[in-house]
């Protein structure tokens, strides 16, 4: 089958979806009609791509994303509806709608199947991405390098791009802390008030104490990084947010 392309409507199916302890059913019609959708598809959960680029990456863009007309970012692979929970939930993506095409019905409906069998993942999708109005798809973007490969195509920003060209992304954060660090408590409230999101890095949980000192040069907590900047403390990022 021909792969669907700007212009046409999406595949009518009913997808299985988890509800707390119940299966409930899901249709094309519950998640494009009347809505700006964005979806974007991959050829499975936990993969390497997906975890570490795909999915943080749109999750991150969602407000920038929803701020220009979407109201709503899904994520679909062909797994099933258990698979996809605890991918989202290990993921903390808490802007995007994981979907199951358990059963390859929507992915087949899209031409956008592919066969993995030689990597033992049998039938599988195609990694696109597509913003649908109503139904319908207004913009498709396709990956064409072989699976594995850094994302030319269906990337959140690429859709961004598309969507508002001009649209300003948020900042990317980090923050180093240590448990029971008062100055660390009060640098996050600081950058929540200013409505930035920060990825945290705990002393001895997610970084050790040496590593800590050949990035920054400093054994003192937190230490805050902002666009590739070393911002510092706690007073250096008061400082800056009040510029």
């Amino acid at each position: 089958m021909t792969a669907l392309d700007a212009g046409q409507a999406v595949p009518n199916v009913t997808f299985k979806v988890r509800a707390d302890t119940d299966w409930v059913d899901v249709t094309t019609d519950d998640l494009f009609k009347g809505k700006t959708v964005v979806v974007f598809a991959l050829p499975g959960a936990y993969t390497p791509t997906c975890s570490s680029t795909h999915v943080p990456r749109y999750n991150k863009l969602a407000g920038a994303l929803k701020a220009n007309g979407v109201d709503d970012i899904i994520c679909l692979s062909v797994n099933d509806g258990f698979v996809m929970d605890e991918w989202k939930e290990d993921q903390g993506a808490e802007h995007i709608r994981f979907i199951p095409d358990g059963n390859v019905e929507f992915t087949r409906g899209m031409g956008m199947e592919i066969d993995l069998s030689a990597v033992g993942f049998g039938e599988r999708s195609k990694r696109y991405s597509m913003l649908v109005k109503d139904g319908v798809i207004e913009k498709l973007f396709m990956e064409t390098a072989a699976p594995g490969a850094p994302l030319e195509a269906s990337d959140a920003d690429t859709m961004l791009a598309y969507i508002a060209p001009n649209a300003p992304k948020p900042a990317d954060v980090a923050i180093l802390t240590k448990k029971g660090c008062p100055f660390c408590a009060k640098a996050k409230t600081l950058l929540k008030d200013a409505q930035m999101d920060y990825d945290e890095l705990v002393l001895n949980q997610d970084i050790p104490e040496s590593s800590i000192r050949a990035l920054t040069g400093q054994s003192t907590f937190p230490q805050v990084f902002i666009d590739g900047k070393h911002i510092g403390g706690c007073d250096d990022l008061e400082a800056h947010l009040a510029k």
